[in-house]
């Protein structure tokens, strides 16, 4: 299924339905008092989260949503069916924005969420309603109100306690292989990935946790070049982030890529480049110790004594255990912090 993160819809709550003019008529009973009833409440509308739906895709194909009205009040005091209320699924992460106004409306984050959109109209009432001491024969009613209408911007952002970001063709597909059970697109040509892929790492004790990848960043990328700037936000609910380094070149270029994807982090957010990064040295299985021990060292004095770097091998598994157990401590220490 294609990947959408974005998607406009317009949203129609029902109208209440109209208070009932009448008076009962009988055999009889020539002046019977007023009976007429009130009408039924509107359909309101709700997005509701579907831990199925991994998309917004839908929502490029059908983008008015009306909820149906209330039934009119009835005559011998019969109230109007209030209508059904209507629900629309959404991936979990979606964001919820008025598009008139870009105010954020909510934010839906779990499975149980449930989000009030378009409420729906009043019901109007019955002239029996206004039946008094002093006027026991009432014609005044009143009309349902009408529902809301909203127009909305939906954006979806996959939910990740790690993210991982680099040049394209940096290994970041293979690491997401080697070290989960996702299965993302692996190629030696750039920008295999073309959407963010997301993998569920599993950890001895039983515990686990999500990593994202994202297709790969090049220079420019906050000017609109490549494709991962359009998905740089889906690190955004992310704690740490993984930087991944293809090694096999000059030490020169590899200090230049991770400067390189420091300026268009910070171009494009600065709350995202404030996030705690860890550097990550790959394709280690194909350099000798004495270059990568070479490397760790100039890489040090470029970047300071507080960078944390890692050297892996995403083809052969080589340091990546010790990665998981590296990340499952840092976010364990960071929720106790909480």
């Amino acid at each position: 299924m294609k990947f959408v993160d974005q998607a406009t819809i317009r949203v129609e709550a029902g109208n209440g339905g109209d208070g009932c003019l009448s008076f009962l008529r009988e055999k009889f009973i020539p002046k019977g008092g007023p009976d007429g009833g009130d009408g039924g409440d509107g359909g309101s509308i709700y997005l509701t989260v579907d831990e199925g739906l991994n998309t917004l895709v839908d929502f490029r194909h059908n983008r008015l949503y009306r909820a149906k009205n209330g039934q009119p009040g009835m005559g011998r005091d019969r109230f109007g069916k209030n209508a059904d209320d209507l629900y629309i699924k959404v991936p979990i992460g979606t964001l919820v924005y008025d598009d008139d106004t870009n105010e954020l409306i909510g934010d839906l984050l779990t499975k149980n969420d449930k989000l009030l959109v378009a409420q729906g109209g009043f019901h109007g009432l019955g002239n029996a309603r206004f039946k008094s001491s002093t006027n026991r024969s009432p014609r005044k009613i009143t009309k349902g109100t009408s529902g809301e209408v909203r127009n909305l911007k939906l954006e979806l952002q996959v939910l990740a306690d790690v993210g991982l970001l680099g040049m394209p063709n940096s290994g970041k597909s293979s690491l997401l292989r080697a070290i989960s059970e996702a299965t993302p697109k692996i190629a030696d040509y750039p920008f295999t990935t073309m959407y963010p892929s997301l993998g569920v790492v599993k950890v001895d004790n039983g515990e686990s946790f999500v990593i994202a990848d994202i297709p790969g960043l090049i220079e420019g990328a906050a000017d609109g070049k490549g494709l991962g700037i359009e998905f740089l936000k889906h690190l955004g609910r992310t704690n740490l982030l993984l930087h991944l380094v293809d090694i096999c070149q000059d030490k020169e270029d590899v200090y230049n890529d991770i400067e390189r994807i420091k300026v268009e982090l910070r171009r494009y957010d600065k709350c995202l480049s404030d996030k705690d990064r860890w550097l990550i040295l790959n394709k280690s299985d194909l350099l000798p110790n004495e270059f990568i021990n070479e490397l760790n060292e100039y890489l040090l004095s470029k970047l300071g004594d507080a960078t944390k770097i890692f050297t892996i091998s995403a083809l052969t598994g080589s340091g990546c255990k010790e990665l998981i157990y590296a990340i499952h401590n840092w976010i364990s220490k960071s929720e106790e912090m909480k």
